[in-house]
């Protein structure tokens, strides 16, 4: 499986001074090293993996036309790192409707029979949207390195959304690993995760 690396352009969100949560077997770049030393910047190992072992833990994912492409893509990259991959469709580029499988990968997803979920149209937009409207999904539209991290860190989003005419390739294959690879840092973002999971009680039609 493919080791995430932390290069001295990831650090650029993180304030001076601060603190930077990274997955065990994470590969730190010595310019990376240079620059948090230089602006006082802790760089912690998470206690544990982010995943015990990938194989332990599916993924499910699932696209509409616009995003088939990168999500055949991205299905043969999980695979290789390891991942079983719950396909949940569309299975060619014909035009079909993006809800349809973005519900489908949350629900694997709240439900339990998937560790995590990855959708894609498009835009990512529509799909993130959809996908948020499942109790329990957590889903969150990445577009780079950064917010990947951060939707893993700081909101434990559990359903990664990308917008295959808005990255290329390689950045979707980046976005992945860094989003699959970063654990939940926990601690004051713990209760507005939970302020989230309070507003999504509160508005749940029994």
């Amino acid at each position: 499986m493919m080791r995430p690396v932390l290069t001295a352009t990831d650090l650029a969100g993180v304030a001076d001074g601060g603190e930077l949560t990274i997955a065990v077997g994470t590969l730190v770049t010595p310019l990376a090293r240079d620059e948090a030393a230089r602006r006082g910047i802790t760089i912690r190992v998470a206690e544990s993996p982010a995943a015990v072992r990938p194989e332990h833990h599916p993924i499910a994912i699932g696209s509409d036309h616009g995003g088939y492409e990168l999500k055949e893509h991205l299905k043969a990259l999980l695979r290789d790192w390891g991942y079983p991959v719950d396909d949940r469709g569309t299975d060619s580029t014909a035009a079909v409707d993006y809800p349809d499988f973005a519900e489908s990968v949350a629900c694997a997803v709240a439900g339990g029979e998937a560790w995590r979920g990855i959708i894609i149209d498009s835009a990512g937009i529509g799909s993130s949207i959809a996908a948020n409207k499942v109790p329990g999904a957590r889903a969150a539209l990445c577009y780079d390195r950064a917010t990947a991290r951060n939707s893993r860190e700081h909101n434990d989003a559990n359903v990664l959304s990308l917008g295959a005419r808005l990255i290329s390739p390689e950045t979707a294959r980046e976005i992945v690993a860094v989003w699959l690879e970063t654990p939940f840092a926990g601690g004051r973002h713990q209760k507005r995760v939970d302020k989230i999971t309070g507003i999504e009680k509160r508005h749940r039609k029994d």
